[in-house]
């Protein structure tokens, strides 16, 4: 098995570490802390508007803003992107100090910072060519008749303890 983007391009997983035999989503309590903190975290970032976007438009405009498709950094540091955007992060990464960021939390602060002052990539800037490699060769959408715990359903068999460890709030999902 390979490895895999799940819901927005970034983040990798190993696919045998979130998925199961049978390609269904294996249970949260038995992914490492890491990989679980990031699938949780994922799951409230889909739909979110691209940092970049909102930063221009705000909240006056946040229907011009563009949904992210692309997520880096770290969970609760993370900067969400456009693909209109994405080339800014990664030009501010490679060539203008965002490198010294990478496994921090402030790298979401620090992107931001720079964007919001003028920074952009340069015109044409490469980014990152995105190649779907095997699409058909991914686990299959589970039947929605069979019984797959929901994501809150997952976090309820939590104890309290990982749920800490996870220093994600979870306010708006429903429990």
């Amino acid at each position: 098995m390979g490895k895999v983007n799940i819901g927005l391009r970034g983040w990798r997983f190993d696919e045998d570490e979130v998925f199961d035999e049978s390609g269904e989503l294996r249970p949260l309590e038995t992914m490492e802390p890491d990989t679980r903190d990031r699938i949780v975290r994922l799951a409230s970032m889909m739909g979110e508007p691209c940092d970049a976007c909102y930063l221009i438009h705000g909240d006056e405009d946040i229907q011009q803003c563009n949904v992210a498709r692309v997520i880096y950094g770290e969970p609760l540091g993370e900067v969400l992107l456009c693909p209109d955007h994405e080339a800014d992060f990664l030009y501010w990464f490679r060539e203008d100090g965002g490198k010294q960021y990478a496994g921090e939390t402030e790298l979401e602060d620090e992107f931001h910072e720079w964007f919001a002052a003028g920074g952009r990539a340069p015109e044409n800037y490469g980014g990152l060519q995105h190649v779907n490699t095997d699409p058909d060769d991914i686990p299959e959408e589970p039947d929605i008749s069979d019984e797959i715990p929901t994501l809150e359903e997952e976090i309820e068999k939590l104890d309290d303890e990982d749920l800490d460890a996870l220093d994600v709030n979870l306010d708006d999902l429903d429990f």
